[in-house]
Protein backbone atom coordinates (compact mmCIF):
# COMPACT_ATOMS: atom_id res chain seq x y z
CA UNK A 1 0.00 0.00 0.00
CA UNK A 2 3.01 2.33 1.02
CA UNK A 3 4.63 1.29 -2.71
CA UNK A 4 1.40 2.49 -4.41
CA UNK A 5 0.86 5.87 -2.46
CA UNK A 6 4.21 6.66 -2.96
CA UNK A 7 4.29 5.84 -6.73
CA UNK A 8 1.09 8.00 -7.10
CA UNK A 9 2.96 10.87 -5.52
CA UNK A 10 5.85 10.35 -7.89
CA UNK A 11 4.13 10.27 -10.82
CA UNK A 12 1.87 13.23 -9.44
CA UNK A 13 4.95 15.49 -9.04
CA UNK A 14 7.47 13.97 -11.60
CA UNK A 15 4.82 13.08 -14.41
CA UNK A 16 4.30 16.67 -15.93
CA UNK A 17 7.78 17.46 -15.89
CA UNK A 18 9.06 14.57 -17.80
CA UNK A 19 6.48 14.90 -20.09
CA UNK A 20 7.53 18.96 -20.68
CA UNK A 21 10.99 17.53 -21.13
CA UNK A 22 9.76 14.91 -23.37
CA UNK A 23 7.73 17.29 -25.67
CA UNK A 24 10.54 19.64 -26.02
CA UNK A 25 13.11 17.20 -27.03
CA UNK A 26 10.65 15.57 -29.66
CA UNK A 27 10.20 19.30 -30.78
CA UNK A 28 13.56 19.75 -31.54
CA UNK A 29 13.93 16.17 -33.34
CA UNK A 30 10.56 16.34 -35.11
CA UNK A 31 12.19 19.84 -36.73
CA UNK A 32 14.96 17.61 -37.51
CA UNK A 33 12.98 15.14 -39.22
CA UNK A 34 10.89 17.35 -41.07
CA UNK A 35 13.75 19.19 -43.16
CA UNK A 36 15.49 15.63 -43.69
CA UNK A 37 11.96 14.02 -45.39
CA UNK A 38 11.34 16.59 -47.24
CA UNK A 39 15.12 16.82 -48.31
CA UNK A 40 15.19 13.62 -49.59
CA UNK A 41 12.09 13.72 -50.98
CA UNK A 42 13.22 16.62 -52.88
CA UNK A 43 16.90 14.63 -53.87
CA UNK A 44 18.35 17.01 -51.17
CA UNK A 45 20.68 16.22 -48.20
CA UNK A 46 18.73 18.43 -45.66
CA UNK A 47 20.90 19.07 -42.38
CA UNK A 48 23.69 17.39 -42.69
CA UNK A 49 27.07 20.14 -40.98
CA UNK A 50 26.05 20.64 -37.55
CA UNK A 51 26.63 17.62 -35.70
CA UNK A 52 26.71 13.75 -36.96
CA UNK A 53 24.18 13.60 -39.64
CA UNK A 54 22.99 17.22 -38.49
CA UNK A 55 21.03 15.85 -35.64
CA UNK A 56 22.57 19.17 -33.49
CA UNK A 57 21.00 21.68 -36.00
CA UNK A 58 17.50 22.04 -34.10
CA UNK A 59 19.86 22.91 -30.81
CA UNK A 60 21.72 25.25 -32.93
CA UNK A 61 18.49 26.74 -33.88
CA UNK A 62 16.73 26.49 -30.41
CA UNK A 63 20.13 28.85 -29.30
CA UNK A 64 19.55 31.58 -32.29
CA UNK A 65 16.04 31.78 -31.26
CA UNK A 66 17.37 32.43 -27.57
CA UNK A 67 19.62 34.65 -28.19
CA UNK A 68 17.64 36.88 -31.22
CA UNK A 69 15.81 40.75 -29.77
CA UNK A 70 12.50 40.18 -28.63
CA UNK A 71 10.85 42.98 -30.84
CA UNK A 72 6.90 44.26 -29.64
CA UNK A 73 5.82 46.32 -32.38
CA UNK A 74 4.64 49.39 -31.35
CA UNK A 75 1.44 49.97 -31.96
CA UNK A 76 0.42 45.86 -30.60
CA UNK A 77 -0.80 45.22 -27.32
CA UNK A 78 1.76 44.70 -25.33
CA UNK A 79 -0.06 42.31 -22.79
CA UNK A 80 -1.78 40.52 -25.35
CA UNK A 81 1.16 40.31 -27.38
CA UNK A 82 3.12 38.82 -24.64
CA UNK A 83 0.46 36.32 -22.83
CA UNK A 84 -0.42 34.81 -26.49
CA UNK A 85 2.60 32.72 -26.81
CA UNK A 86 2.20 31.61 -23.13
CA UNK A 87 -1.32 30.67 -23.84
CA UNK A 88 -0.66 28.72 -27.10
CA UNK A 89 2.28 26.38 -25.33
CA UNK A 90 0.03 25.79 -22.42
CA UNK A 91 -3.03 24.74 -24.49
CA UNK A 92 -1.13 22.65 -26.49
CA UNK A 93 0.36 21.08 -23.54
CA UNK A 94 -2.98 20.59 -21.36
CA UNK A 95 -4.32 17.55 -23.43
CA UNK A 96 -1.04 15.56 -22.49
CA UNK A 97 -2.89 15.38 -18.71
CA UNK A 98 -5.22 12.83 -19.63
CA UNK A 99 -3.72 10.67 -22.08
CA UNK A 100 -2.38 6.97 -21.09
CA UNK A 101 1.29 6.38 -22.08
CA UNK A 102 0.68 2.69 -20.43
CA UNK A 103 -1.98 0.93 -18.33
CA UNK A 104 -0.43 2.61 -15.33
CA UNK A 105 1.47 5.47 -16.92
CA UNK A 106 -1.37 8.92 -17.03
CA UNK A 107 -1.28 12.14 -14.71
CA UNK A 108 -4.84 12.40 -14.46
CA UNK A 109 -7.02 9.61 -14.01
CA UNK A 110 -10.74 10.25 -14.74
CA UNK A 111 -13.50 8.75 -16.15
CA UNK A 112 -14.71 11.35 -18.82
CA UNK A 113 -10.37 12.08 -19.87
CA UNK A 114 -11.62 11.80 -23.27
CA UNK A 115 -13.88 14.60 -23.03
CA UNK A 116 -11.14 16.70 -21.00
CA UNK A 117 -8.74 16.03 -23.72
CA UNK A 118 -10.74 17.16 -26.93
CA UNK A 119 -12.15 20.36 -24.77
CA UNK A 120 -8.31 21.27 -23.94
CA UNK A 121 -7.46 20.42 -27.59
CA UNK A 122 -9.27 22.91 -29.10
CA UNK A 123 -7.95 25.77 -26.10
CA UNK A 124 -5.09 26.06 -28.41
CA UNK A 125 -7.41 28.24 -31.32
CA UNK A 126 -7.85 31.04 -28.75
CA UNK A 127 -3.76 31.28 -28.49
CA UNK A 128 -3.42 31.94 -32.08
CA UNK A 129 -6.14 34.62 -32.16
CA UNK A 130 -5.13 36.43 -29.29
CA UNK A 131 -1.36 36.25 -30.75
CA UNK A 132 -3.56 37.29 -34.14
CA UNK A 133 -5.46 40.56 -32.16
CA UNK A 134 -2.66 41.61 -30.25
CA UNK A 135 -0.19 42.10 -32.90
CA UNK A 136 -2.36 44.59 -34.36
CA UNK A 137 -1.23 44.10 -38.58
CA UNK A 138 -3.53 43.22 -40.81
CA UNK A 139 -1.11 39.98 -42.05
CA UNK A 140 -1.58 38.16 -38.39
CA UNK A 141 -5.33 38.80 -38.27
CA UNK A 142 -5.91 37.30 -41.36
CA UNK A 143 -4.19 34.26 -40.57
CA UNK A 144 -6.31 34.30 -36.89
CA UNK A 145 -9.27 34.59 -38.51
CA UNK A 146 -8.79 31.91 -40.77
CA UNK A 147 -7.40 29.82 -38.22
CA UNK A 148 -10.65 30.50 -36.34
CA UNK A 149 -12.88 29.17 -38.95
CA UNK A 150 -10.35 26.20 -39.66
CA UNK A 151 -11.10 25.24 -35.85
CA UNK A 152 -15.40 25.82 -36.50
CA UNK A 153 -15.10 23.84 -39.55
CA UNK A 154 -12.90 20.75 -38.96
CA UNK A 155 -13.79 20.24 -34.66
CA UNK A 156 -17.17 18.74 -35.79
CA UNK A 157 -16.25 16.02 -37.72
CA UNK A 158 -13.62 15.08 -35.31
CA UNK A 159 -15.31 14.96 -32.63
CA UNK A 160 -18.48 12.94 -34.75
CA UNK A 161 -15.79 10.78 -35.52
CA UNK A 162 -14.66 9.77 -31.90
CA UNK A 163 -18.15 9.52 -30.66
CA UNK A 164 -18.43 6.99 -33.17
CA UNK A 165 -15.58 5.17 -31.11
CA UNK A 166 -17.38 5.95 -27.53
CA UNK A 167 -20.58 4.05 -28.95
CA UNK A 168 -18.44 0.64 -30.03
CA UNK A 169 -16.52 0.70 -26.65
CA UNK A 170 -19.07 2.05 -24.48
CA UNK A 171 -16.75 4.43 -22.43
CA UNK A 172 -15.11 7.74 -22.33
CA UNK A 173 -12.12 6.29 -20.80
CA UNK A 174 -8.63 5.92 -23.01
CA UNK A 175 -7.20 3.03 -21.36
CA UNK A 176 -11.14 1.54 -21.95
CA UNK A 177 -10.45 2.58 -25.73
CA UNK A 178 -7.07 0.21 -25.87
CA UNK A 179 -8.56 -2.31 -24.00
CA UNK A 180 -11.23 -2.68 -26.47
CA UNK A 181 -8.43 -3.53 -28.80
CA UNK A 182 -7.07 -5.71 -27.01
CA UNK A 183 -9.57 -8.00 -26.30
CA UNK A 184 -11.38 -7.79 -30.08
CA UNK A 185 -8.92 -5.99 -33.26
CA UNK A 186 -8.32 -2.69 -34.22
CA UNK A 187 -10.27 0.22 -34.18
CA UNK A 188 -8.99 0.93 -37.61
CA UNK A 189 -10.76 -2.10 -39.22
CA UNK A 190 -14.10 -1.32 -37.71
CA UNK A 191 -13.80 2.06 -38.92
CA UNK A 192 -11.85 2.68 -41.59
CA UNK A 193 -14.52 5.92 -42.59
CA UNK A 194 -13.90 7.43 -39.27
CA UNK A 195 -10.21 7.05 -38.90
CA UNK A 196 -10.39 8.88 -42.27
CA UNK A 197 -12.37 11.51 -41.10
CA UNK A 198 -10.16 12.02 -37.85
CA UNK A 199 -7.08 11.96 -39.56
CA UNK A 200 -7.93 14.82 -42.70
CA UNK A 201 -9.42 16.82 -39.21
CA UNK A 202 -6.62 16.44 -37.49
CA UNK A 203 -4.43 17.44 -39.98
CA UNK A 204 -6.42 20.66 -39.99
CA UNK A 205 -6.60 20.71 -36.14
CA UNK A 206 -2.49 21.12 -36.35
CA UNK A 207 -2.90 23.46 -39.59
CA UNK A 208 -1.06 21.13 -41.27
CA UNK A 209 -0.86 21.34 -45.23
CA UNK A 210 -2.99 21.20 -47.28
CA UNK A 211 -4.45 23.18 -43.97
CA UNK A 212 -1.91 25.72 -43.23
CA UNK A 213 -4.09 28.63 -44.34
CA UNK A 214 -3.26 30.14 -40.64
CA UNK A 215 0.67 30.33 -41.95
CA UNK A 216 0.75 30.48 -45.61
CA UNK A 217 3.86 31.84 -46.17
CA UNK A 218 3.35 33.01 -49.96
CA UNK A 219 0.09 34.74 -48.71
CA UNK A 220 0.35 36.14 -45.34
CA UNK A 221 4.42 36.31 -45.10
CA UNK A 222 4.13 33.70 -41.86
CA UNK A 223 0.41 34.58 -40.73
CA UNK A 224 -0.43 34.88 -37.21
CA UNK A 225 2.95 34.96 -35.58
CA UNK A 226 4.61 37.29 -38.64
CA UNK A 227 5.61 40.24 -35.98
CA UNK A 228 7.15 37.92 -33.36
CA UNK A 229 10.43 37.20 -32.91
CA UNK A 230 12.88 35.36 -30.09
CA UNK A 231 11.56 32.88 -27.41
CA UNK A 232 7.53 34.36 -28.15
CA UNK A 233 7.91 32.77 -31.50
CA UNK A 234 9.67 29.55 -30.02
CA UNK A 235 7.10 28.94 -28.36
CA UNK A 236 4.16 29.80 -31.25
CA UNK A 237 6.84 27.40 -33.05
CA UNK A 238 6.72 24.20 -30.13
CA UNK A 239 3.18 24.71 -29.71
CA UNK A 240 2.48 23.95 -33.40
CA UNK A 241 4.87 20.77 -33.34
CA UNK A 242 3.44 19.67 -30.51
CA UNK A 243 0.04 19.71 -31.13
CA UNK A 244 1.10 17.38 -34.24
CA UNK A 245 2.40 14.97 -31.66
CA UNK A 246 -0.97 15.33 -29.83
CA UNK A 247 -2.70 14.51 -33.27
CA UNK A 248 -0.43 11.54 -33.81
CA UNK A 249 -1.01 9.91 -30.52
CA UNK A 250 -4.61 9.62 -30.74
CA UNK A 251 -4.53 8.55 -33.61
CA UNK A 252 -2.74 5.78 -32.53
CA UNK A 253 -4.70 5.23 -29.24
CA UNK A 254 -8.14 5.80 -31.19
CA UNK A 255 -6.91 3.82 -34.12
CA UNK A 256 -4.01 1.41 -33.75
CA UNK A 257 -4.47 -0.52 -30.28
CA UNK A 258 -1.97 2.57 -28.44
CA UNK A 259 0.47 0.44 -27.09
CA UNK A 260 -0.23 -2.82 -28.50
CA UNK A 261 1.75 -4.59 -30.81
CA UNK A 262 1.84 -8.76 -32.06
CA UNK A 263 3.77 -10.08 -29.02
CA UNK A 264 3.06 -7.38 -26.49
CA UNK A 265 2.96 -10.14 -23.81
CA UNK A 266 6.13 -11.80 -24.52
CA UNK A 267 8.02 -8.28 -24.39
CA UNK A 268 5.94 -7.25 -21.18
CA UNK A 269 7.66 -10.54 -19.52
CA UNK A 270 11.31 -9.56 -21.10
CA UNK A 271 10.85 -5.75 -19.74
CA UNK A 272 10.17 -7.72 -16.42
CA UNK A 273 12.84 -9.50 -15.90
CA UNK A 274 14.84 -6.55 -16.98
CA UNK A 275 13.47 -4.48 -14.44
CA UNK A 276 13.90 -7.15 -11.79
CA UNK A 277 17.90 -7.35 -12.63
CA UNK A 278 17.72 -3.66 -11.43
CA UNK A 279 15.10 -3.57 -8.89
CA UNK A 280 12.48 -2.18 -11.26
CA UNK A 281 8.85 -2.62 -9.58
CA UNK A 282 6.71 -4.46 -12.55
CA UNK A 283 4.41 -1.81 -13.10
CA UNK A 284 7.27 0.75 -14.64
CA UNK A 285 9.10 -1.48 -16.70
CA UNK A 286 5.73 -2.71 -18.05
CA UNK A 287 5.30 1.15 -17.95
CA UNK A 288 8.56 2.09 -19.85
CA UNK A 289 7.42 -0.64 -22.60
CA UNK A 290 4.34 0.47 -23.54
CA UNK A 291 5.80 4.17 -23.46
CA UNK A 292 8.54 3.16 -26.46
CA UNK A 293 5.89 1.29 -28.10
CA UNK A 294 3.41 4.24 -28.02
CA UNK A 295 5.92 7.07 -29.19
CA UNK A 296 7.34 4.70 -32.06
CA UNK A 297 3.93 3.82 -33.54
CA UNK A 298 3.30 7.59 -33.20
CA UNK A 299 6.14 9.01 -35.01
CA UNK A 300 5.89 6.90 -37.73
CA UNK A 301 2.30 8.73 -38.36
CA UNK A 302 3.93 11.66 -38.24
CA UNK A 303 6.65 10.56 -40.71
CA UNK A 304 3.68 9.81 -43.11
CA UNK A 305 1.91 12.95 -42.34
CA UNK A 306 5.33 14.91 -43.22
CA UNK A 307 5.28 13.20 -46.49
CA UNK A 308 2.23 13.25 -46.98
CA UNK A 309 1.45 16.29 -46.49
CA UNK A 310 5.02 18.87 -46.93
CA UNK A 311 6.17 16.52 -49.60
CA UNK A 312 2.78 15.57 -51.92
CA UNK A 313 0.02 17.99 -51.27
CA UNK A 314 -0.33 21.49 -52.03
CA UNK A 315 -2.07 24.22 -50.35
CA UNK A 316 -6.17 24.33 -50.74
CA UNK A 317 -7.95 27.78 -51.69
CA UNK A 318 -9.40 29.88 -48.97
CA UNK A 319 -13.01 28.99 -49.77
CA UNK A 320 -12.43 25.87 -50.66
CA UNK A 321 -11.46 25.27 -46.81
CA UNK A 322 -14.89 25.44 -44.74
CA UNK A 323 -16.95 24.14 -47.87
CA UNK A 324 -14.67 21.07 -47.47
CA UNK A 325 -15.51 20.36 -44.34
CA UNK A 326 -19.08 21.43 -44.24
CA UNK A 327 -20.30 19.73 -47.72
CA UNK A 328 -17.70 16.45 -47.05
CA UNK A 329 -16.39 15.81 -44.09
CA UNK A 330 -19.07 16.52 -41.47
CA UNK A 331 -21.94 14.53 -43.50
CA UNK A 332 -19.57 11.81 -44.04
CA UNK A 333 -19.26 11.62 -39.94
CA UNK A 334 -22.89 12.56 -39.33
CA UNK A 335 -23.54 9.12 -41.83
CA UNK A 336 -20.54 6.76 -40.33
CA UNK A 337 -22.11 7.57 -36.59
CA UNK A 338 -25.58 6.87 -37.58
CA UNK A 339 -24.43 3.22 -39.12
CA UNK A 340 -21.96 2.74 -36.29
CA UNK A 341 -25.05 3.30 -33.47
CA UNK A 342 -27.32 0.73 -36.01
CA UNK A 343 -24.48 -2.05 -35.66
CA UNK A 344 -24.39 -1.10 -32.05
CA UNK A 345 -27.81 -1.57 -31.12
CA UNK A 346 -28.06 -4.88 -33.24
Amino acid sequence: MLNMISYELLLFVLAPILILVFLSLDVLFLTWLERKVIARIQLRYGPNRTGPFGLLQPLADALKLIQKEDIIPKTADKVVFTLAPIISFVAASLPFMFIPFSKFFQISFIENALIFLLATSALSAIGILLAAWGSNSKYPLLGGMRAIVQVLSYEIPLVLAVLSIVLIVGSFKLTDIVEFQEKNTWLILLQPLGFLIFFISGLAEASRVPFDLPESESELVAGFHTEYSGMKFALLLFAEYIHLILISILITIFYLGGWLIPGIYYLENIAITIGNSFNIPSHISISILHFIILIIKAHIIIFLILWITRGTLFRIRVYSLPVFSWKGLVPLSMINLIITAILVVM
